[in-house]
């Protein structure tokens, strides 16, 4: 398979941060790396593979190197977290003969690509099982389950010129129709899913949950040539996969850490997120001292990679007019001085002279001076470790839609350039 089919598969499997970190740990063990349950007391074989997760949404996954970690680690960091519309813990509505989901915006999610939508449902669920023990498991329904009904025009005549979508109101799905007047109970379905896809637990109890929506409509390659891939969460799911494809190829020789945090879309405060312990935490863990471990985080390199706004040809000023990235043009080396990107004179040095050494196109990204700049887990992790990091991305339209369009040859070029980076090429 091409790394664009691997890609789609992968998106199709990762519907939820859990589920993406578990596709990501089964592809690693298929690799050779060795799953751990923490860091710390871990006797490490010098080029061997390993990686741990926490809450089942965050990863670090690394190549132990021959030499000491302080003479050089590079690092690569993405997220695993997409916006989406999360169910609320009491979400059950009976309204008008239909049942619906009270749902919450998670992150910045474009709003109105939401309507008319076959969607389904997937997450972590917490139950007590037969034997009074608290257990969680992944749950995905795999199906279309709801959707949000658009207004007709009919209705609104202005829809076409001014509507605007009120989260609260406007965007609860149809789940079923109300046939009786007994309340639906989300955890007893949710129970029901459950024992369908592990017929083992038996009775169980569904205490609480995380469960999001998401678009049904599988991941694809479109245009005539089949130029583009569309798909839902390509920010940030296409990072993480390239980046666990550069680990897997990374020489045995050096340390190379991939690093995959959630809740990047709601500003990485969490303890898993960019701005937790992780990170600082796996350092210290791999550092023999205080002097090796400040050492290895003056000597690192952190490449951060996140989609970069492709310039929209409908919307080209919205761009600087000298930078605006193209889809299939390679990836985007993302600066900003005001520090919303970390990227440094430095850093951009480093990966221009890599991109020539390994025959990658690259592009730049500055945001126009009278708009805002989004930012990246690049600054935070550059904060928070002293690491010298690099905002990098490849380009996309669409970011934050529920559904989002790459260019199809752009993951080749990502791939190539981050597996350069761990593997010393500049």
């Amino acid at each position: 398979m091409s790394v664009v089919d691997e890609l789609l598969q992968f998106l199709a499997e990762a519907t939820t941060p859990f589920h993406a970190v578990a596709a990501m740990a089964g592809r690693l063990t298929a690799g050779g790396f060795v799953e751990l349950e923490g860091i710390d007391g871990v006797i490490l074989e010098p080029g061997k593979g390993y990686f741990y997760t926490r809450n089942d949404s965050s990863i670090i996954a690394f190549r132990a190197g021959q030499a000491s970690p302080d003479q050089g680690v590079r690092f690569i960091g993405a997220h695993t977290d997409s916006p989406n519309l999360s169910v609320k813990p009491n979400p059950i509505k009976v309204v008008h003969g239909v049942v619906q989901l009270a749902v919450d915006v998670y992150g910045g999610a474009l709003l109105n690509p939401w309507f008319d939508r076959d969607l389904s449902l997937a997450g972590r669920v917490n139950f007590v099982d037969a034997e009074g023990n608290l257990q969680k498991q992944l749950i995905d329904f795999k199906k279309p389950l709801a959707t949000i009904p658009s207004l007709a025009i009919h209705l609104d005549r202005e829809a076409n010129n001014s509507r605007s979508v009120n989260p609260q109101r406007d965007i609860l799905p149809v789940l079923l129709e109300a046939r009786t007047e007994d309340a639906v109970d989300f955890r007893s379905l949710l129970a029901r899913q459950l024992r369908k896809q592990l017929p083992w637990v038996g009775d169980i109890r569904i205490l609480d949950y995380e469960m999001s929506l998401y678009d049904t409509q599988p991941p694809s390659l479109i245009g005539l040539d089949e130029d583009f891939i569309a798909s839902a969460r390509l920010d940030n799911l296409l990072s993480c996969f390239i980046g666990m494809r550069a680990l897997l190829a990374a020489s045995a020789a050096h340390w190379s850490v991939l690093i995959c945090n959630d809740h990047e879309e709601v500003g990485s405060a969490s303890a898993v997120g960019a701005q937790g312990p992780m990170l600082t935490d796996f350092i210290s863990a791999i550092s023999a001292n205080n002097v090796e471990n400040r050492r290895l985080r003056t000597q690192a390199v952190m490449v951060s990679v996140d989609n970069a706004h492709a310039v929209h040809p409908n919307f080209s000023d919205k761009h600087d007019e000298n930078h605006g990235p193209l889809l299939n043009a390679g990836p985007v080396i993302k600066i900003n001085r005001n520090q919303r990107y970390a990227t440094s004179g430095t850093g951009a040095a480093l990966l221009r002279l890599l991109a020539e050494r390994v025959d990658v196109p690259i592009q730049n990204f500055v945001v126009r001076t009278d708009l805002g700049c989004g930012s990246t887990i690049g600054p935070i992790t550059a904060s928070e470790t002293g690491i010298d990091t690099i905002d990098l991305g490849v380009p996309t339209l669409g970011m934050h839609s529920i559904r989002e369009l790459a260019g199809s040859r752009d993951p080749a070029y990502l791939e190539t350039l981050l597996t350069g980076f761990l593997n010393r090429i500049a």
